[in-house]
């Protein structure tokens, strides 16, 4: 089985659940997603895997939340998108994926569900 995390070394979720894949055997391709974050297309594929919305997988805490605006209810969903390609710094961590499902790691035991 082919497994990716969407990766922040600096944060305590994303590092738990490192952790938690090797505890199980597993050992995912890494992406630390603000160094290589993802396009447009990659993080509509991974909204749809996640069945969220954009808005649902953005830390609204970041600066870039309130500096964009992108609490308005009148952005559109390519809008949303649009602003965590160009501030990778606004999508939620870790998200791990396999071949054809995907988990947000809040907690890091949400992934154990798509092994």
């Amino acid at each position: 089985m082919t497994i990716t995390i969407y990766h922040n070394p600096r944060c305590s979720k994303s590092r738990r659940t490192l952790e938690l894949l090797r505890d199980q055997g597993l050992e995912p391709r890494i992406l630390e997603y603000l160094k290589t974050p993802p396009d447009t297309a990659t993080l509509e594929r991974l909204l749809d895997m996640l069945g969220l919305e954009p808005r649902e997988l953005m830390r609204k805490q970041e600066k870039a939340y309130q500096e964009h605006a992108l609490a308005n209810p009148e952005l559109s969903r390519n809008a949303l998108i649009a602003a965590m390609v160009a501030h990778p710094k606004l999508i939620e961590r870790p998200i791990v994926v396999t071949e054809d499902k995907a988990a947000l790691g809040r907690p890091p035991e949400a992934v154990l569900d798509i092994l």
